[in-house]
This record gives structure tokens, C-alpha cells and sequence, in this order.
């Protein structure tokens, strides 16, 4: 079942590569979306595609890449929508 997850990530995310894994996780399992850095340090993701995968994708966010900190994890979620044809950075 398809869906969509607004996923607010605190810690040490910014400056570590944590958009770019973000992508490639996310790429790599066929869900699309975008991720952002926010002016308050954390990283915001919107992600649609198969729950399952995107329960995956968090456990992969929770960890990390490897000069991340994860303090929190926020998931919200949401109705989907279809509205992106692919995984992308944006600002």
C-alpha cells in the first residue's frame, strides 16, 4: 500500500553527508520525494511510495551516515499523493 511520510530528522545532520544518503536510500528502493536541510539544523524529508520501504528508509535515516548524530526522529503520517517522479535535494 502506497503512502507518504513527512520525516523531521534532529541531531548532527547537517554538513555530513546526510541529504546525499538520504537520496541514494530512498532512490534505491523506488520511493520519491525530496529531503532538505531547515534553518534549525534539522533535515526535513517528504517521501512517498510503499510503507514497508519507508519503513526501511527511517531505520536507515535512525543510523545515518557515518559522521551523523541522530538525536530524533519525527514521522508524520500522511495521505499519498503521487506527485513526484523521483527522490531529489532541494532547498
Amino acid at each position: 500500500m502506497n503512502t507518504r511520510a513527512r520525516i523531521f530528522v534532529s541531531g548532527r545532520v547537517q554538513g555530513v553527508f546526510y541529504r546525499d544518503n538520504t537520496r541514494r536510500w530512498a532512490s534505491s528502493k523506488g520511493l520519491t520525494g525530496w529531503v532538505r536541510n531547515l534553518p534549525d539544523g534539522r533535515v526535513e524529508a517528504l517521501v512517498e511510495g510503499d510503507k514497508e520501504s519507508i519503513q526501511t528508509l527511517i531505520r536507515q535515516m535512525r543510523e545515518g551516515p557515518p559522521m551523523s548524530r541522530i538525536e530524533n526522529i519525527e514521522v508524520e503520517w500522511e495521505e499519498f499523493k503521487g506527485e513526484f517522479p523521483d527522490f531529489h535535494i532541494t532547498w
